[in-house]
Parts: structure tokens; C-alpha cells; sequence
């Protein structure tokens, strides 16, 4: 048998090969739209992927299962479990087998069993393999999807905060408890292959380790300490972030089926400058650059999402799905860009340029300061500064500066009505990143006089202790 592990920290997704090597047969667990990652290990290790599976439909990013089966006749494993809401829909076209709890197939001589675990979402299921080929009869490990991760289990509240189903994130709840205690009855030696990692939106602890066991993790993972089911929904539904606004976007593209990557826009090359104006009046033009860069120098009304472990999150935050999206990005960096973008079902990219190019080129150009706390204390204590605190929930209950305005950075473009105009702007956030991304919101939409706090909240409460509340 053959396992590979393939890791996308833009997403801390987890995806699985599993091969068959007696038969050459492989499949692959909760794959990502990319999948040449896992064409280029199925060549070299003499493979054929001849199927893909899902453990659930998925809110964070689009699946690859329907791009496998389109381009290899790969056959599609997904769950049957959940209500109407919850079926997967437009699988007439495609060799498929919608599973149950129970229910068992197999990869050459791997027989991977059905454990409906709902929770998470009421569809969720995990598959308990085993390696009969190497002569076992019992399993070696589970891969978990979203139900159970590394000291973390699956957030059951998406559904309501992301796609608007009222009143099922205490069902959820509910039903997390009951599969956990199906989870404990597993053997201990059970080798435990989560679907995420550190990073993630779908729980709210997640551990960087990558695998876990089932004994490990009923010893350590704080959602498996309860005995009584009220106490348990409350702490799990206790301290959720807040969902991307994409997820939506995401149920229901994973639900009905995403395009085909051959089907998706290629965008065009501008190599003059005089296209920003129609691409700003038209649609959404994102700076890829370094925050530190953009504040220098940058295009009135653009936006900067630099191109890191962070952008595909904030991307999925702001971008309009509906509308042309035009990047201005580092040379040799759009393919990986755009990989990111698609991973999330961004495919409305319609142009880019380079974008020093576009700067050096362009008359239309603005910038912002960095400040540092001590610089703008006084300012702030007087009142003659606005603040505006773009972090979550949960970080501004933590801890804030007096009299500062809070709007989480994801539902900022939507709340701009809520930001003061009578004052200069301090965007602030718990280190200065998410806050910088602000600062471009802000003077893209005609905010003139706007200041990112350096160092963000974690230095304001060092280096001015008396001004938090």
C-alpha cells in the first residue's frame, strides 16, 4: 500500500493518495481543485487514479473529485447521508457510488468502511481503511474529513453563520457529541488523518501536527473530555470564529459541481497602464505586492491582498464572485495566483499586468503611513484620529483601544457607511497585517487620510498599556 500526504497552507487543507500497488489502482481523499499534485505522485509511483472520495461537501474550497473523474474517467465516492439539502446533485454524467453508513469499496486489495459522523455538516462521513493486500484484518487508520482533527473537532455552526440555515448549529452540536462517542469506541492504535491543520476556519483549535491516533487524541483533544451533551454544545459553539464569507459560494458550488479547469477564463495580458482605468470602473484590481511595498506606492483604487499564506482567505473574503476580478502581480507569479484564486472557485480573472510595470507607468498613484503606537498616542488619546479595529470578535472582547470603531476586516467593503469621515484614520488590527489590507480598502474607496498602526494591537498594549480597555 502506498499513502501520500499532500498539505496546501494557503487553505491548511489536507488531501490523501492512497494506492494499491498489487493493482495499480489509486485513489484520493478530499482532493483539491489542483490536481496535477497528485497526477505527477500517481505517475511516478506507476499509479492510475481511478478514484476520488469526499468526506463531505466542502465549504472551504472546490473539490477536485469532478475535475479527476473529467479527466481520467476516475469514479467519484461521495456521502448519501443528510436530508435533501445535503445531496450531491449532477452525477448522472459521472461513474459514482453514494455511500451510507456501513457501507464498504475497495481500492484494488484496500477496503475503506463507511462511519457516517455528522456534526460538522449533516452529511459528513470518514472512512476507516484497511491494507488486505498486506495481509490484515483490521484497520490501520481513518480519515476523519472535517469531523475529528488534531486536538480539535469540526465546527458544527457553518451552516447557519456561512449558508443561512437557521437553528442547525445546535442540531449540529447535537450530533458532533453522539458521532464522538462513536469515535471513542474505535480501537486506539487507529491512525487519524484530518482533512485540516493549524489554520483553519472549520474548527477553532486546530493542532499543526499533521496525524494523530484515535487514543491520543481521545486523551488529549479537548472535545472528547465530555460526558454530558449540554455542556459539550456549549463549549463547542462557544468561540467560533467568524466563517469567510466564501464559504457559502463554496457549499453550493461543491454541491452542484464546479467548472471544469479547461472551461475556466483565461485572462489577458495589458502591458499599458491606460487599461487600470476601464479595469477599476469594470470590476476589482488587486496588488499582490508585499504590504510594506504597497505603502510606498500603489494605483488609486486598488486593493492589496499580498500573495501569502493569507491570501486565498482574504481573497475569499472580498472578492465579488460575480463580478471581473484584474491582478497586478510580481513577473512569473500569476499561475500560482491564480492555482489560489481557482482553489476557492475564483475563476472571473479577467486581466493582469505586471505590476511594476502598472506603478511605474501609472500618474494615478497614491500611498499610506505606518505608524508606530508612541507616534500616534497622543493623537488617539485627544480624539483628533479615529481608530478603526479590524479584527475578529473574539480578539476585540479580548482587549481594544478606547473609542475605537470595530469592523471585522472581512465585512468591511460592506460597512463602509459605519467608518467616520469627519477625522483622519487609524486601521489597526492584532499586528498590523489584516489592517494594512484595510488601509487599501479604505483609500480605494476614497478615504483620504488614512495610517496603519505598526505592530497592530499586540504593541499598542505594550507600549501604551494605559490606553486599552
Amino acid at each position: 500500500m502506498l499513502l501520500r500526504y499532500f498539505y496546501d497552507e494557503k487553505l491548511a487543507h489536507a488531501s490523501y493518495l492512497i494506492g494499491c500497488q498489487k493493482t495499480g489502482e489509486a485513489l484520493v481523499i478530499d482532493a483539491s481543485r489542483n490536481i496535477e499534485q497528485y497526477v505527477e505522485t500517481a505517475k511516478k509511483e506507476g499509479l492510475q487514479l481511478t478514484a476520488a472520495a469526499e468526506t463531505h461537501i466542502h465549504a472551504d474550497f472546490v473539490a477536485g473529485s469532478r475535475e479527476m473523474a473529467d479527466r481520467f474517467g476516475a469514479k467519484m465516492y461521495v456521502s448519501d447521508e443528510g436530508d435533501e439539502n445535503w445531496k450531491y446533485q449532477n452525477l448522472d454524467s459521472i461513474d459514482h457510488q453514494l455511500l451510507k453508513d456501513g457501507d464498504t469499496f475497495k481500492i484494488g486489495n484496500l477496503t475503506l468502511e463507511v462511519m457516517h459522523t455528522p456534526g460538522h455538516t449533516p452529511e459528513s462521513i470518514s472512512f476507516i481503511l484497511t491494507d488486505n493486500g498486506g495481509g490484515a484484518d483490521r484497520p490501520m487508520g481513518i480519515f476523519t474529513g472535517d469531523f475529528v482533527f488534531v486536538g480539535d473537532v469540526g465546527r458544527p455552526d457553518l451552516l447557519e453563520k456561512a449558508a443561512g440555515y437557521s437553528g442547525t448549529a445546535h442540531e449540529g452540536a447535537k450530533q458532533m457529541f453522539a458521532s464522538i462517542q462513536r469515535f471513542k469506541e474505535l480501537p486506539d492504535y487507529l491512525q487519524v488523518w484530518p482533512a485540516h491543520g493549524a489554520g483553519s476556519a472549520c474548527g477553532k483549535a486546530l493542532g499543526a501536527v499533521p496525524s494523530s491516533t484515535v487514543g491520543y487524541e481521545k486523551m488529549f483533544n479537548w472535545a472528547m473530555e465530555f460526558d454530558d451533551e449540554a455542556a459539550f454544545v456549549e463549549a463547542l459553539l462557544d468561540g467560533q470564529p467568524e466563517p469567510p464569507k466564501y464559504f457559502a459560494v463554496m457549499k453550493h458550488v461543491n454541491k452542484v459541481g464546479p467548472a471544469l479547469l479547461k472551461d475556466t477564463q483565461v485572462p489577458v495580458k495589458a502591458t499599458d497602464a491606460s487599461a487600470l482605468h476601464d479595469w477599476l470602473s469594470q470590476g476589482m484590481v488587486i496588488d499582490t505586492r508585499p504590504a510594506a511595498q504597497f505603502a510606498e506606492k500603489h494605483i488609486a483604487g486598488t486593493i492589496n491582498i499580498p500573495f501569502n499564506q493569507s491570501f486565498t482567505n482574504w481573497a475569499g473574503w472580498l472578492v465579488n464572485y460575480e463580478a471581473p476580478l484584474y491582478l497586478l502581480v510580481e513577473d512569473g507569479q500569476l499561475p500560482d495566483v491564480l492555482t489560489a484564486l481557482r482553489s476557492i472557485g475564483i475563476d472571473r480573472t479577467a486581466g493582469y499586468m505586471s505590476v511594476q510595470a502598472a506603478v511605474e507607468q501609472s500618474a494615478a498613484w497614491e500611498a499610506y503611513e505606518n505608524v508606530d503606537p508612541a507616534d500616534i498616542q497622543d493623537a488617539v488619546e485627544k480624539g483628533d484620529i479615529a481608530v478603526l479595529d479590524v479584527r475578529s470578535q473574539t480578539e476585540w472582547d479580548a482587549g481594544h483601544i478606547p473609542g475605537a470603531v470595530h469592523i471585522m476586516l472581512g465585512t468591511l467593503p460592506g460597512r463602509l457607511e459605519e467608518v467616520p469621515q469627519d477625522k483622519p484614520l487609524l486601521a489597526q488590527c492584532g499586528s498590523g497585517v489584516r489592517s494594512a489590507i484595510a488601509a487599501s480598502i479604505l483609500q480605494a474607496n476614497g478615504f483620504k487620510n488614512v495610517k496603519n498602526l505598526s505592530g497592530g494591537f499586540s504593541r499598542w498594549k505594550q507600549d501604551v498599556p494605559q490606553l486599552v480597555k
